[in-house]
């Protein structure tokens, strides 16, 4: 059984190389274990608690987007989306809204702690304290529970927020009498590393002593790295190399045998100019590639997008049923037709189990239907010359189950994909809410074939 694993990227600033060698890069490295069924969003929902600058945002989100993929990240392995790209995440927000005590906002530490700055400025406690600053823990809590992830790799100062996720969780699933949300655990990573910036500081944007990772291209890279603050000893004087920053950044990105001997020079008198230029070299290596792939993204704005889509629609393919259910338990259930509750259409089908129907089309090649147990059709296969080929795939599909199956939803419809592959596609509906209620009824027969295979 895969743990999922749930990352958010907040979309405000250009990337650093804090962040690269803090977030970035062990995010990625850790997406490829095995086992691992990796989730990273942007957060832009959450960027406008913090910022109206509505260029930078976008601005924003082009540049995270393209320095996680020049990175590394695998979008055909992780599902990689924007928040904003997810309307699930705002509908589920409301519902967890509703059963959220006050009390418990009360006690955030980012709302406790703007009132605290109010109190010492002589200010009303809750000025300029706006309802997404407060509401933060619960947008954060919908985020996580609409994909059920098992864990949530976050700062020390963000572990409040994942037990609030999980309070809010618990509490839902008692009121409604169900295990609707997997119940999170916090992911802390002791070796997480922290760069300092320019200052000897941490490396952040708010002391405005960050190192750019792509930002400005090489230049930029050795001219900030060449402003790095160091002590006044002269070329041959012995350097404290654990006390340095310049160390310390070369480390995070040097072999252990690279490292030693950086150590040894710095300790037998390297002159500074000298180690910010053997600094810049090395960090050069390993940025030099991915700025190229980064350059090549940028360009394309319409790539970045089209990855975005569609991880947004693997990201919708879990959101959308789980929101279904959660509106089945809250008595918000949709009907197909007027007059039709969900209860008469399951009295409809007692007995009955959706079924493949296979025919030729008018080319001659082998196709089949995937049919609900009233009968509709939910899926027609691509065509095949081989009618082994559509048998095989026929008893693949049964095997998938609900939660296996990859459903990619376009504009009015979606498609089935097997092995990268799509097999299978849907009618094209109505409107968007007739394709979401498609959706729930194709899982449930798909969930319902694994069940009996």
């Amino acid at each position: 059984m895969n743990t999922r694993v749930l990352t958010g990227i907040t979309t405000t600033g250009t990337p650093h190389l804090g962040n690269y060698v803090g977030a970035i890069r062990p995010a990625i490295v850790a997406s490829r274990e095995p086992g691992v069924d990796a989730f990273f969003f942007m957060a832009d929902y959450h960027a406008l608690i913090k910022s109206g600058d509505a260029a930078r945002i976008e601005r924003s989100r082009l540049e995270i987007a393209a320095t996680w993929l020049a990175a590394g990240l695998d979008p055909e392995k992780a599902t990689f989306y924007r928040q904003s790209d997810i309307p699930e995440i705002p509908e589920l927000t409301w519902f967890l809204t509703c059963i959220t005590s006050k009390g418990m906002l009360n006690r955030a530490h980012a709302y406790k702690a703007a009132v605290d700055r109010n109190a010492e400025t002589g200010e009303d406690a809750d000025a300029g304290i706006t309802a997404g600053l407060y509401m933060y823990p619960v947008l954060m809590a919908a985020d996580i529970l609409a994909f059920d992830a098992n864990q949530v790799p976050v700062g020390r100062d963000q572990i409040q927020h994942i037990e609030m996720a999980r309070d809010i969780a618990q509490r839902f699933n008692h009121l409604h009498g169900g295990e609707f949300f997997v119940l999170p655990q916090v992911q802390i990573d002791e070796q997480v590393a922290t760069l300092p910036g320019l200052d000897g500081r941490k490396m952040s944007k708010s002391y405005d002593n960050t190192i750019p990772l792509f930002a400005g291209g090489k230049k930029a890279l050795r001219d900030t790295i060449m402003r790095i603050v160091t002590d006044s000893r002269a070329p041959g004087e012995p350097k404290d190399a654990d006390g340095s920053a310049l160390f310390t950044l070369f480390r995070a990105f040097a072999t252990e045998p690279e490292t030693a001997a950086y150590r040894q020079a710095l300790e037998e008198g390297m002159g500074w100019g000298e180690a910010k230029q053997v600094l810049y070299e090395r960090i050069e290596t390993d940025v030099a590639p991915m700025r190229e792939r980064y350059e090549a993204l940028m360009a394309d704005p319409a790539g970045i997008e089209a990855i975005l889509l569609r991880g947004a629609a693997k990201a919708r393919a879990i959101a959308t049923p789980k929101l279904a259910a959660l509106r089945e338990a809250l008595g918000l259930r949709s009907s197909a037709a007027p007059g039709a509750s969900s209860a008469t259409k399951k009295v409809a089908g007692v007995g009955k189990m959706p079924r493949f129907a296979s025919f030729r089309d008018a080319e001659g090649k082998f196709r089949f239907r995937l049919l609900s147990a009233e009968g509709e059709q939910l899926l027609l296969s691509m065509a095949f010359a081989d009618p082994k080929a559509a048998g095989a795939l026929q008893k693949r599909i049964g095997s998938l189950g609900a939660t296996d199956a990859l459903l990619q939803m376009n504009e009015l419809g979606m498609t089935l994909d097997v092995d990268g592959e799509t097999v299978a596609e849907s009618p094209d509906y109505a409107d968007a809410s007739a394709r979401d209620e498609a959706l729930r009824r194709l899982r449930e027969a798909l969930g319902q074939l694994a069940a009996k295979a």
